[in-house]
């Protein structure tokens, strides 16, 4: 029996990394953490993994485990994670049990500061359909698959999204120079996560550690639109195979996108150019593992994107809202533009709020010049108490305001004040368009644009 605990099971990724490996034989999961939230605490439970009380609990850790695995949420003081270096205990972070995990198989990994899970979102869905097993990590729930983690025995491959956020308190390595992968994709980079990457010249590197971290004889795809990945496959290392990538030839007839291709037009379920640069990228990286590309394009037209990725929440007879997780000015701008042009006849009412550290950051602010310039309407909010809790300077609505620029944006620093403003509002005609990675302050934004649908 492999005993393994985890020092902060209720992350996001962690939780599910537990799932995992409890479906495995032989395999005995225990964990602990001081806070765990929905949707976590649910799964966890309903799996039996949920711990019977929040904490740290020293004698937990004991000499039988075979693995310790920390999670970020957990801190260098930990006492579980003081007590299993007293012990010697081998202790690894997400990213280096993954990798342990899957050594004698192909690896795939999706890189990138925009479009990574989107990607491995549809490399994964097309393995589905053609039903090639793959074990895999993706970074947002995927229709059609229970866990956001896999591990088994029989499967050959793997697939997992490679962020390039710190990999625990103990390893300061971006996660995805882990991994080594045998077939890498890099799908853009735009400066993020400013407080551990200090200057975008310092950002760019982890991409290019990245690429000479792969295995020998590796397979590199990369966004040619970006100028960073071309400087990059310039200097790669000689036995790595490049192979660029752009948006593919498409359509947009009777608000449905089209891929044109050699075998015939391929209808999709999604739109917008950086879903069409990711799609290509996916057919190209499922080729390195025997996809044809006829085969790829027989099942991508029902791949019906990933949760929160420009996600239709509610369409009436004249109008339609979608929420996404843009917050970053790539994805923000990408976004806005994606949506404009699939309804070119409809007003864009845009909304997006700043919650990340690097968002809500002065010296980042005016990375956000122009994101939001294709909304005919468009409202970004932020909460000052976050601001606060995060420990950072304070930023004005004024500042805001002229680092977005355009005449069209309004700031909230209420979440109250923008939700009235957005029931006032006329929606015949209208694209509703609500972009973060929180909730602005506590609104169900399902339950919300159905309400303003509805007036």
């Amino acid at each position: 029996m492999q005993r393994v605990h985890f020092i902060a099971i209720g992350g996001a990724a962690m939780h599910n990394l537990a799932i995992a490996i409890s479906k495995k034989d032989n395999f005995q999961v225990t964990g602990s953490d001081d806070e765990i939230f929905e949707p976590s605490r649910s799964r966890l439970k309903e799996h039996g993994l949920l711990p019977d009380e929040l904490g740290w609990f020293p004698d937990r850790i004991q000499k039988g485990l075979q693995a310790v695995i920390l999670g970020m949420h957990a801190t260098q003081d930990n006492p579980e994670l003081i007590r299993a270096k007293e012990l010697g205990l081998k202790i690894y972070s997400f990213p280096e049990y993954l990798y342990q995990q899957t050594r004698s198989k192909t690896r795939i990994v999706i890189g990138g500061s925009h479009g990574k899970t989107t990607t491995t979102a549809m490399i994964l869905f097309v393995l589905k359909q053609l039903k090639i097993d793959a074990d895999y990590m993706v970074g947002a729930q995927i229709e059609g698959f229970d866990n956001m983690v896999k591990l088994s025995y029989d499967s050959r491959i793997a697939v997992f999204e490679g962020d390039e956020y710190l990999t625990s308190p103990l390893d300061r390595r971006p996660k995805f120079h882990l991994y080594k992968p045998h077939i890498a994709v890099l799908t853009g980079i735009a400066w993020d996560h400013i407080n551990v990457f200090p200057t975008f010249e310092n950002y760019v590197e982890q991409f290019q550690k990245f690429t000479d971290l792969m295995e020998v004889q590796g397979r590199l795809i990369y966004f040619d639109g970006d100028e960073n990945l071309n400087e990059i496959a310039k200097h790669l290392r000689r036995d790595i195979v490049p192979f660029p990538y752009n948006t593919p030839e498409n359509e947009v007839r009777d608000g449905i996108t089209n891929l044109i291709t050699r075998y015939g037009d391929v209808s999709l379920k999604v739109f917008g150019e950086h879903n069409l640069q990711n799609m290509d990228a996916a057919r190209l990286a499922c080729r390195q593992i025997g996809v044809t590309d006829e085969q790829f394009y027989s099942v991508i037209s029902e791949f019906p994107g990933a949760s929160n990725r420009l996600e239709k929440i509610v369409e009436t007879g004249t109008s339609v809202a979608f929420k996404d997780f843009a917050h970053s000015p790539s994805k923000l701008k990408a976004t806005v533009k994606a949506v404009k042009h699939q309804y070119p006849d409809r007003k864009l009412v845009a909304c997006m709020e700043l919650h990340t550290f690097s968002s809500l950051t002065e010296e980042f602010l005016p990375q956000y010049a122009g994101c939001m310039a294709e909304a005919d309407v468009a409202f970004v909010y932020y909460n000052p108490e976050v601001i606060h809790h995060k420990h950072l300077k304070d930023i004005s609505p004024e500042q805001v305001g002229s680092a977005f620029g355009g005449t069209n944006l309004t700031v909230f620093t209420d979440s109250a004040a923008l939700q009235e403003k957005l029931r006032e509002m006329n929606y015949d005609k209208t694209a509703l368009l609500l972009m973060t990675s929180g909730n602005f302050s506590g609104v169900d934004l399902k339950e919300f644009a159905k309400e303003l649908l509805s007036l």
